[in-house]
């Protein structure tokens, strides 16, 4: 079956969006290809800085022929009625249609439409255009005089279709002037000859010889080796970056890696200022020393070309700005440390946080309070705590902050370190931005942890109070990010802490705690079973969830939790039909079955043993307590009849069962629980 080749070549497609709109093409062709009626067996899709690329295997010479039948006005209908559905379905005569019987509505008109397939050349020559067209770059540009919205100029359209021992043909169709045709190009600097483009495997080829690499992984594949092979040479490891390494990727078709050296003097800098000074400027990566682990003094980079002379006028220009930039960081850093923190906090009060919510300023004064009420909470020292909420956001108007925004905190803590600061002082000044991301630790010394609380807890106090609450998948001030934070710090470091929040955040807690419990392995109805309207103690939570998980995993709490439910299907069958709510007053003079007194006389001894143990946070003592009730549970129901004859008897048992329901309350609200 034939083959599709599809190729926009165009200016520089910026990197970061090289790879989504690779897959934004394939996904627009496919899917228009199957809206058609047209099948394929395989889709693959490239960048490069100058390409989108896209092959779409045994797609059928035409699209089938279809027949569809549409119901019509019953017969007997006005003539208006009739001849509207007819135009609707493109026939001019009732003729044209069937009567059809509804054994309940009667005789209705009914048009049979046959639709023939299209050839795959024609449809393609339709839906090509119209993607070029409506491509979903986010933020286009209109180029020169013409109406065409793209990322970059376009300069060539490849559109090949055919089967593999035939010659392709051509997709022919024109956007803005370009004209589709089987003709592309290599490298802009060593190969920039057209190329023929007929078929995938040929233009891969192709391309290759003329110094381009199509495939955006492979790209970063060579960066990678190479770069390695390159610093371990020289007892050198590279610092991996992963979105580096595909930013680079996506600057070159034919990347050609090379190391640069830096004046080691520079090397008193922190290392995090070098390796950002050195990725922001020139997009390199930096070099550890496997002997010392430390910071080398050399970088690599990836060229776009194979120079003549080796690449040493490539890598002098980026030793030149890369020394120029690092001697600024050198300035911005000295500059800094010669400032106390301290002195730079009334610049806070030009540094708007949020026009309803104040200046930086404002805010430290707000987390200087909070924060020192946390700190008895944590076990955090209250007058350290505030020292460190005071400073934490100094660093903000510092120069190299500035510069590099990505390094808030981080400074902090070196100039605190430098200034005298005590360790654990700045430690709390660089984690209390803490945790930033799923993969990002957590704060777990108690002034790091009272600080970076109270900056997480102000934020969401704060946005709430204004009604800037995250709605959707919209959520610009990343609210979700820090509820998650505070719940990871709860829970990474086992403490009890409730939340004093109002009720909306509170339950908004609750949705970010079953999201992460959820996707930590725990039953979505185990977690629904232990959180109420006022559960305020997520380490709470989180431990009653894994006591029932661990509970439920037996067959001792399957067994507990079928007598459950057996027990809450009679009452609430009772009450149903009584009008009547039982609360559990037995009285234990009607038990007249030594089963009955046995799963009395168990509860009692579980209601006090579970009240016990969840008042001192033992919830795995308290579930255990609870698993010793399922054999009086199993015992009572084979040998005791719930609905006795005698009505003082039937309320008695009923209010048992209403016992049992209300004692494994105190655990989880296990009607919850399904399974």
């Amino acid at each position: 079956m034939p083959e599709l080749l599809f190729e926009i070549f165009c200016e520089e497609i910026p990197a970061r969006l090289q790879r989504r709109a690779a897959n934004d093409l394939k996904k627009a062709v496919t899917d228009a290809l199957v809206d058609r009626g047209l099948t394929y067996e395989s889709a693959a899709a490239f960048a490069t800085p100058r390409r989108l690329t896209l092959t779409v295997t045994d797609i059928p010479a035409r699209s089938p022929d279809t027949k569809e039948e549409r119901k019509g006005p019953r017969v007997g209908v006005p003539e208006k009625a009739l001849a509207g559905f007819l135009r609707g379905a493109g026939l001019t005569s009732v003729d044209q249609v069937q009567i059809k019987t509804d054994p309940k509505k009667g005789d209705f008109y009914v048009a049979v439409i046959e639709n023939k397939g299209s050839a795959a050349q024609n449809i393609l020559s339709e839906i090509l255009p119209k993607i070029i067209r409506n491509f979903p770059w986010g933020k286009p540009m209109v180029w020169g005089d013409k109406s065409l919205k793209w990322v970059r100029p376009i300069r060539a359209i490849v559109a090949s279709f055919g089967v593999q021992n035939e010659e392709p043909q051509t997709i022919s169709f024109e956007v803005e002037g370009i004209v589709s045709g089987q003709t592309t190009y290599g490298h802009r600097f060593m190969a920039p000859d057209a190329i023929p483009a007929k078929r995938f495997d040929d233009y891969v080829q192709a391309l290759e010889r003329a110094k381009v690499v199509l495939d955006i992984d492979r790209r970063m594949d060579i960066i990678k080796n190479d770069a390695e092979h390159l610093a371990f040479a020289q007892g050198l490891e590279l610092i991996h970056d992963k979105g580096l390494l595909e930013e680079v990727a996506g600057l070159v078709e034919w990347p050609v890696v090379m190391m640069g050296t830096f004046d080691k003097a520079y090397l008193a800098l922190p290392e995090e200022v070098i390796i950002s000074t050195i990725k922001a400027n020139q997009k390199c990566f930096c070099l550890r020393d496997t002997s010392t682990g430390k910071l080398a003094n050399k970088f690599i980079l990836t060229s776009n070309t194979e120079a003549s002379d080796e690449g040493k006028t490539i890598v002098a220009g980026n030793e030149r700005v890369i020394l120029a930039r690092l001697s600024d960081a050198m300035f911005f850093y000295e500059n800094d440390l010669g400032t106390p923190l301290e002195e730079l906090l009334p610049k806070l009060t030009e540094v708007i946080f949020h026009k309803k919510l104040g200046t930086q300023a404002e805010r430290v004064e707000r987390l200087v309070k909070l924060a020192g009420e946390i700190a008895p909470k944590v076990g955090a020292n209250v007058a350290d705590t505030k020292r460190a909420a005071k400073l934490a956001k100094a660093d903000l108007v510092t120069q190299m902050v500035f510069e590099f925004t990505e390094l808030q905190g981080l400074m902090g803590r070196y100039y605190a370190s430098a200034q005298g600061e005590k360790p654990e002082i700045a430690e709390a000044i660089e984690t209390h931005y803490k945790p930033e991301g799923p993969t990002d630790g957590v704060p777990n010394q108690p002034i790091s942890i009272a600080v970076a609380l109270a900056d997480k807890l102000d934020i969401l106090a704060g946005f709430w109070a204004i009604d800037e609450k995250p709605t959707g998948s919209r959520d610009p001030f990343a609210l979700r990010r820090a509820a998650l934070g505070v719940i990871r710090i709860i829970l990474e470091n086992e403490l009890t802490f409730p939340l004093e929040v109002e009720a909306d955040l509170l339950s908004f807690f609750h949705d970010r705690l079953k999201v992460l419990l959820r996707d930590s392995g725990a039953a979505h109805d185990l977690v629904d079973s232990v959180i109420s309207k006022t559960s305020s103690d997520l380490l709470e939570i989180s431990r009653r969830v894994d006591a029932l998980s661990t509970l439920l995993a037996t067959e001792t709490g399957q067994s507990l939790l079928a007598g459950y439910r057996r027990g809450v299907n009679i009452l609430t069958a009772e009450e149903k039909k009584s009008g009547t709510k039982y609360h559990g007053d037995v009285d234990e003079s009607l038990l007249t079955g030594k089963e009955e007194k046995s799963l009395a006389g168990a509860i009692k001894i579980a209601r006090e043993l579970t009240s016990k143990l969840t008042q001192n946070d033992d919830f795995s003592g308290a579930i255990s307590a609870l698993s010793e009730l399922h054999e009086p549970v199993d015992v009572f129901f084979e040998a005791v009849m719930v609905n006795d004859p005698d009505a003082k008897i039937r309320e008695n048992r009923l209010n048992l069962l209403a016992q049992l329901r209300d004692v494994m309350h105190l655990v989880a609200d296990f009607s919850k629980i399904g399974g």
